[in-house]
């Protein structure tokens, strides 16, 4: 998943835990080869190339639910949460810190738009030079996978970390909810405040992950699929939900609006949030300060 990952687990036998542990490993192992825009022979990688085909691509029950998911977050998200976006990549250059042209992203922004995707039944028509990312829901997703799959296999108490983004399998042992650390976007080594959960999942949407500095501006990686520009609202979200699909995709779509409409955003699902405004002050329901020295 191109992030540190962990599973913790409670079982009376370690081996048992050692083998499920295997298992749900496998599991993310199995997402990650289906759906990773960098690996060629992925499924993903196979939708992409089928762009342009008058025949289209069969798209299977499991990715079904997954372009379902990416549905529903356009919509609610007025168009912002964008599947069809990830082509932007090709011209913003987050190691490089280089800014493209205006000319260069009008080009890109005419290969945007997951309203012109077609389907028949089962069949997806990507129109010619678009691009499918589940960037934006896949790590979320396998996580409840691999939570899933936990439960399935007897674990009453784990925890599933996938880069920051956390599925939960009931309680700690000992009845506690589990703490959550929520990273600072000015130093993710620190943590800003913390959750604490008691089941579901628990996502964090931040510029902290991949942002530069030009001609002293902060570029966030976080891009408007309508401009193709980086966005200025909120600097660091975190959501818990049901599923930690749900809160990841909250969480990015509050990072995807202006500010205001952000925080109301967050105010309106009455989840439990957490976020840094532009002003780097710290709000929401959900927070719980670290204590510091």
């Amino acid at each position: 998943m191109g992030s540190y990952c962990e599973v913790q687990l409670y079982h009376e036998s370690r081996i048992e835990a050692r083998n499920v542990s295997r298992e749900l490993i496998a599991e993310v192992d199995r997402l990650e080869k289906k759906y990773s825009r960098y690996q060629e022979s992925s499924f993903l990688s196979a939708i992409n190339k089928s762009a342009g085909s008058f025949s289209g691509i069969s798209i299977d029950t499991e990715t079904k639910s997954l372009f379902d998911h990416a549905t529903a977050c356009y919509k609610h998200s007025d168009g912002l949460f964008d599947i069809t976006s990830g082509v932007l990549r090709k011209i913003w250059d987050f190691r490089e810190a280089r800014v493209p042209s205006q000319s260069e992203i009008d080009d890109c922004l005419e290969n945007i738009g997951y309203d012109r995707l077609q389907w028949q039944d089962d069949r997806l028509l990507l129109p010619a030079r678009m691009e499918i990312d589940f960037g934006g829901i896949v790590k979320e997703y396998a996580a409840d996978a691999a939570a899933r799959l936990g439960r399935k296999l007897g674990i009453k108490h784990g925890l599933v970390n996938l880069g920051g983004d956390f599925a939960i399998i009931g309680r700690q042992p000992n009845d506690q909810t589990w703490p959550v650390g929520i990273a600072d976007p000015n130093s993710p080594q620190r943590m800003m405040a913390k959750i604490e959960i008691l089941d579901g999942g628990l996502a964090s949407s931040g510029d902290y992950e991949r942002c530069f500095l030009h001609e002293g501006k902060r570029y966030s990686h976080l891009l408007n699929p309508r401009t193709g520009w980086p966005t200025e609202g909120l600097r660091a979200v975190s959501v818990a939900a049901n599923l930690c699909t749900v809160a990841g995709s909250m969480a990015t779509i509050a990072m995807l609006k202006p500010e205001i409409e952000g925080i109301a955003w967050l105010e309106e699902s009455t989840l439990p949030y957490v976020y840094m405004d532009s002003n780097e002050q710290i709000s929401g329901p959900a927070l719980q300060e670290i204590e510091t020295a």
